[in-house]
């Protein structure tokens, strides 16, 4: 190959059209309707041809094109007023700055493997993607100064199409981020910014690119440089893609690396968020930094680390959580134990859930939580699922007390909001439904938009759908190379009139899209009604190396091609934010059919209802949250079947009976004026309770309130007196921990344990012997609720017992009482754990929990004193 020497061309524009590039370089215009409209004006031609890529379209221009619009008086007053909203939306009083100004000057980092922010930028593979774009969209909103961080990958996810049979088949189109919504952060002297990471034997250097989405910008890092080895500048070509050494090197740029390119940019973070486990390594480089540049001892660096992180896990499930070999481990992380002063063992240890297990393997959702203070599922059914799931990192603690909160999901609702409902909304809502989502009062005035005028927008959304998927059957059929026939029948597929369902997500079979199918007879009578027809569409993709998921695929198109089902059933091929986009905002009805409890949230769901759509769901994920009679329907119960055939044949039969008695009818029901009242009815409640609630302005409202203020609190404290506090913290934890050993209930003891009456109160003593343990540094509770037919306590409640003057054989007597709100059999016990006075710790943070074991009659009250009572009651 000949010498190279690359320069990079960018558009030129005209002074009155520069405003333009500030547009179409900051990712605002993805959810300005305005902009939107904006940017298509520009050349409608061009910008379905680069599919919605704003500077694409501008480096396409022609000359010609150009001197028009420099001419278009009406042109330049709408991009006058775009710019002036960007403006306004950029130098406006955020939310942050208003509710807490003293954090300002905060960073807030966020860490993710995938960012889906628009169809143009593909760096993301579905729902974690989805949701980290949306939760930047809902910061850059609300004015948390919150930093992205992920990889620049140069293919990014797979290209979808389908051969002759009806498989998946996976291309991967390269990104010239040259000519994206991003650009190359550059230094003083004009060079681009780079950052270096270590692997073994060699050093790996990366660029860092900077996409603007509204008032918060996200580093991406790419390592496709040619002074980088093959195999290295392949680490950021794919997502998902290559083997298990191939994701633990991914996994090392995003959080080592990463971590050092915020450093680099000057922009070290005050606090992380890691969202799933993927960048977990950046605990250990945040240790190893404090370490290096601020002298601090290992102890003391993680007690300020895991104050200052916090995690969210998104997978039901073990086998979803990335587990690397003790060898790989060894291989790649060696040298960062030895920066850390730690032996192999040390570190291999923060992995594992048994940390004596040699032979276990290293997991990184293990990691993030043992290294941070805060945690939390995505759903609330998730939150107990997660519980249940890693109990076993902190022994001796109720599952029901795990420290795993929930944050329920949520969707930036403007990036998925049609035009059509939009204006609906500002008419009889008033501008205030965008700017205020989480307020429920304003979501109530829906019931003030007319019934016709709902439906007759929701109608021309779905004929909008309808000619969208023509458009696509007709380009995939031309691309397969089908019979004339095939291609002309997939410009008429789909009845714009008929009630429209959609499934689109990820094609694992636990999601089970082939659960609709299970009666192919039963479905041809509901979808071929010559008075109320029903039509299904699809879309998805399998992992290139889900071969089930693949199958599945394979047997639905092989479905839709027979003649019971053509034209009622379709199948897309490349399941985008564009096909999502255009489903959730034209179909009638939304289906999910996951296998309960293994929909750890979902969120293409909540797209739905802004639109005007209805949910069909399992009680999974965020439906046990979102569902309520008349907001839509609910498939069976949320029950769990060992068998998972009869689960399928008993929700099946129940999904065929909703359509059949409900939903149908329901939706034809129509009045004089052709509207279907009741229906509108379901759609205007759907609105009203969904919209408010599931939103990722609520969803990062809370995390500011729950996690990130807590944390950035944590880290003033800590770090105040060149970190004073946080080296009293690991002092303290490492003596308590030494001693906790000797720590000891000797006994316990309550009034007469007959029958008390609700409303009173039953007195309980405890004896602890202290093992040298200030009595300050201990939080002792009864923990106490009813008992069931095991003989354990359920659902259990606490109250602190404080300490006494008293004492009891050398241990400390602490007292309080149990408050009898419930009737019923009921049990106590009494349990102990470490706390420190000025410090917000978890109750179980320390990891030592201490309970009353010896159940024996031995009584807390001195000899002397039971003799005196016994002498008086006789």
């Amino acid at each position: 190959m000949p010498a190279i020497q690359q320069f990079t061309v960018t558009p030129n524009l005209p002074e009155p059209l520069q405003p333009l590039l500030q547009i179409a370089n900051n990712i605002w215009w993805s959810w300005n309707i305005e902009a939107i409209n904006l940017l298509r004006r520009v050349d409608s031609e061009l910008w379905d041809t680069h599919h919605g890529n704003p500077i694409a379209v501008l480096g396409s221009l022609s000359s010609e094109r150009v001197a028009k619009l420099v001419k278009d008086r009406a042109f330049l007053a709408h991009l006058e007023r775009v710019k002036g909203d960007l403006d306004r939306y950029l130098n406006l009083t955020s939310w942050f700055e208003s509710e807490h100004p003293e954090n300002n000057q905060s960073l807030i980092s966020y860490f993710s493997m995938e960012f889906g922010l628009h169809e143009s930028l593909p760096l993301y593979s579905g729902g974690l993607g989805i949701l980290a774009g949306d939760h930047l969209k809902s910061a850059s909103d609300l004015g948390l100064p919150l930093i992205g961080v992920g990889l620049a990958y140069q293919t990014g996810y797979f290209n979808q199409y389908l051969n002759h049979d009806g498989w998946q088949m996976e291309e991967y189109t390269v990104n010239d981020f040259y000519n994206m919504s991003m650009q190359l952060e550059k230094d003083d002297d004009g060079n681009d910014v780079t950052i270096e990471v270590h692997y073994p034997g060699r050093t790996v250097t990366a660029k860092i690119w900077r996409v603007q989405v509204g008032r918060n910008p996200l580093f991406l890092l790419d390592t496709n440089l040619q002074m980088n080895r093959t195999e290295d500048r392949e680490l950021t070509s794919k997502l998902y893609g290559g083997d298990t050494e191939m994701r633990i090197r991914q996994e090392i740029l995003l959080g080592i690396g990463g971590l050092r390119a915020l450093i680099k940019l000057d922009l070290e973070p005050s606090m992380c968020h890691l969202n799933e486990g993927h960048s977990a390594f950046l605990a250990l480089e945040r240790i190893n930094l404090l370490m290096k540049n601020r002298g601090l001892s290992y102890e003391t660096a993680f007690e300020m680390v895991r104050a200052t992180n916090v995690f969210t896990t998104h997978t039901p499930v073990p086998a979803g959580n990335d587990r690397f070999q003790p060898e790989l481990m060894q291989t790649y992380l060696a040298s960062k134990a030895n920066d850390l002063g730690i032996s192999m063992d040390e570190l291999m240890a923060l992995g594992r859930e048994n940390p004596d297990n040699k032979n276990e393997t290293f997991c990184m959702t293990v990691l993030a939580l043992r290294l941070s203070r805060n945690a939390n599922g995505v759903s609330e059914l998730h939150g107990h699922v997660s519980r249940d799931m890693w109990k076993n990192l902190w022994p001796g603690v109720p599952t029901e007390e795990v420290p795993i909160a929930h944050v329920t999901n949520g969707i930036h609702t403007r990036s998925w909001l049609c035009s059509e409902i939009a204006r609906l909304y500002d008419r009889y809502l008033g501008p205030r439904w965008h700017e205020e989502p989480t307020n429920k009062t304003i979501w109530d005035r829906v019931e003030l938009i007319p019934d016709a005028e709902l439906w007759r927008s929701h109608e021309r959304m779905r004929e909008r759908l309808v000619g969208f998927i023509r458009g696509r059957m007709h380009k995939q059929a031309l691309k397969r190379g089908s019979h004339r026939a095939t291609i002309e029948a997939a410009s008429e597929v789909l009845d714009p009139e008929a009630l429209t369902i959609g499934f689109a997500r990820r094609f694992a079979t636990y999601k089970r899209a082939a659960m609709i199918l299970r009666d192919p007879a039963r479905l041809s009578q509901i979808l071929n009604d010559p008075e109320r027809p029903v039509q299904l569409i699809f879309a998805g993709k399998a992992h290139p190396m889900d071969q089930p998921g693949k199958e599945l695929i394979r047997q639905l198109v092989h479905l839709a091609e027979e003649e019971g089902f053509r034209h009622r059933i379709v199948f897309v091929e490349d399941y985008n934010i564009e096909v999502a986009r255009y489903m959730v905002q034209g179909v009638d009805m939304w289906l999910n059919t996951p296998r309960r409890p293994l929909e750890a949230s979902g969120t293409s769901g909540m797209k739905v209802p802004p639109n005007g759509g209805i949910n069909l769901s399992i009680p999974d994920g965020w439906w046990c949250e979102g569902y309520e009679p008349g907001n839509g329907w609910t498939i069976g119960g949320g029950e769990t079947f060992e068998d998972e055939v009869y689960q399928d044949e008993v929700e099946s039969t129940a999904l065929y009976d909703l359509l059949e008695n409900e939903i149908v009818p329901i939706f034809y029901d129509r009045s004089s004026d052709d509207v279907p009242r009741e229906w509108t009815r379901i759609m205007k409640n759907s609105m009203r309770t969904v919209n408010a609630e599931f939103n990722t302005n609520r969803m990062v409202e809370e995390y500011t309130q729950r996690f990130y203020v807590p944390a950035l609190e944590n880290a003033e404290r800590l770090e105040a007196d060149n970190y004073k506090k946080a080296a009293e913290l690991s002092q303290w934890r490492a003596s308590t921990l030494k001693k906790w050993p000797q720590l000891k209930v000797n006994c316990v003891d309550s009034a007469p344990l007959a029958a008390h009456p609700m409303g009173t109160q039953l007195p309980v003593k405890a004896a602890i012997d202290l093992g040298g343990i200030p009595v300050e540094d201990v939080l002792v509770e009864v923990y106490h609720g009813l008992v069931n037919a095991a003989g354990n306590i359920v659902d259990g409640e606490t109250d602190t017992l404080f300490a006494t003057d008293e004492t009891h054989e050398g241990a400390v007597v602490f007292s309080g009482k149990i408050a009898c709100r419930r009737a019923g059999r009921r049990g106590y016990t009494v349990r102990v754990m470490p706390r420190k006075s000025g410090f917000p710790l978890g109750h179980f943070e320390a990891g030592v929990v201490s309970w009353w074991q010896d159940t024996e009659s031995r009584s807390c009250t001195p000899v002397a004193e039971r003799e005196a009572k016994a002498t008086t009651k006789n």
